[in-house]
């Protein structure tokens, strides 16, 4: 089907309207659209093409530019110098000419060539558009309304954009369901199939920064900072605080009173994931103690070259310090950027079975009664001899 170009300068106003594109925008792009299909119909793909085009009336008008030539060779590139001298009095050899032609239609190859281009413009011109309008917004908390599901993509509406949450950015065991409102921080936007989209999370560990700098407004005036998050969505964060100013209490400013601001954050992300919220510590060694709360530690031991450490508890400290399948010690060693290794305090069963299996010291057996006996008297006798003497 060849391409109506009348019918398209039309439609310029209903394309920008549909994706809210300034409508200069849409025209300009349906003209480098027209340019790359005539250079396609009608002449070379190396040409220097112009087209402008009146949406008014549908007027479209073609420029294209050639040298000026005593003997043309390629027509597409050249002009002579008689043909010149009439669009250009002083025209001479060498000079460019902007040579202008009308066209009606394109063919069907053409016109699938004008499609595919304006297609791929519209695209990048909706993709400038959106960063133009969330550039701003990158790297916060935005609401948005659950649009689809699409088994572990979840995509949402964000207002003037969608965006799309993908599995690894979810909370594990949240489920989602179309027209659920939700917050959810604002990552990227990345260049999909369907267009420019917006990438959003509710399982990275920036969300749980900006839900707290919501509920402490201390923040905002820099008495107390997060300094470092180590979070496992859906299931347990551990959050380091400092305080910048003495006597304050970084651990209590972030609870609240009553436990109202880390509960107004887990109601957030679910109140199956458990937040612990621990004093930030210059000292690595300390760091790790604190980070590895509400665990009591005997001992640590550093292995700064290789960023190990060696983490000595009580026996009925060892499950506590570890956690469930590990969560404890994992999200410390993640928070202090430490691999920690566990241990108790007491014997291992190594030492113990070397201990068992070790040789017996040999054991005198006991005399019989009548041996003890004889031996007494026999003393008795010797001592009052010496007696006498």
């Amino acid at each position: 089907m060849d391409l109506d170009i009348k019918q398209l300068a039309i439609a310029v106003k209903t394309i920008a309207e549909e994706k809210n594109l300034p409508e200069a925008t849409v025209q300009q792009i349906v003209e480098q659209a027209l340019a790359a299909a005539y250079r396609r119909d009608y002449g070379d793909r190396e040409q220097d093409v112009r087209v402008n085009m009146n949406i008014n009336n549908g007027d479209v008008d073609v420029y294209i530019n050639k040298e000026v030539v005593e003997k043309i060779g390629d027509g597409n590139f050249e002009i002579s110098l008689v043909d010149a001298s009439v669009m250009k009095k002083n025209a001479k050899i060498g000079d460019i000419i902007e040579v202008k032609e009308k066209i009606e239609n394109l063919g069907r190859v053409a016109a699938q060539t004008a499609k595919q281009v304006m297609l791929q413009q519209l695209r990048e011109a909706e993709r400038d558009i959106i960063m133009l309008e969330y550039e701003d917004k990158i790297g916060t908390v935005v609401n948005a309304i659950v649009s689809r599901v699409e088994g572990r993509l979840v995509r949402l509406d964000l207002g003037k954009a969608q965006g799309i949450m993908p599995m690894s950015e979810q909370i594990s065991n949240e489920r989602y369901y179309p027209g659920q409102r939700l917050r959810v921080f604002l990552k990227d936007v990345e260049r999909g199939f369907r267009g420019p989209q917006l990438v959003v999370s509710r399982g990275n560990k920036e969300f749980i920064e900006w839900l707290f700098r919501g509920e402490v407004p201390e923040m905002e005036s820099g008495a107390v900072e997060i300094k470092d998050i180590a979070r496992e969505a859906g299931v347990r964060s551990k959050i380091a605080v400092h305080s910048t100013i003495p006597g304050v209490d970084p651990v209590g400013t972030f609870v609240g009173g009553r436990g109202m601001r880390v509960n107004a954050v887990m109601s957030e992300v679910g109140e199956q994931e458990k937040i612990d919220i621990v004093v930030w510590a210059e000292d690595t060694e300390q760091y790790i103690i604190n980070a590895l709360s509400p665990t009591k530690v005997t001992k640590v031991i550093l292995d700064k070259t290789n960023l190990k450490a060696k983490v000595v508890v009580p026996e009925d400290q060892l499950s506590i310090a570890i956690g469930k399948s590990g969560q404890n010690v994992r999200l410390a060693s993640k928070l202090a950027g430490y691999d920690i290794d566990i241990e108790s305090d007491k014997p291992s069963e190594e030492i113990v079975e070397k201990l068992i299996d070790s040789k017996p010291v040999p054991v005198q057996p006991l005399k019989k009664k009548e041996q003890l006996e004889t031996s007494l008297l026999d003393a008795i006798e010797e001592h009052g001899t010496e007696t006498n003497k």
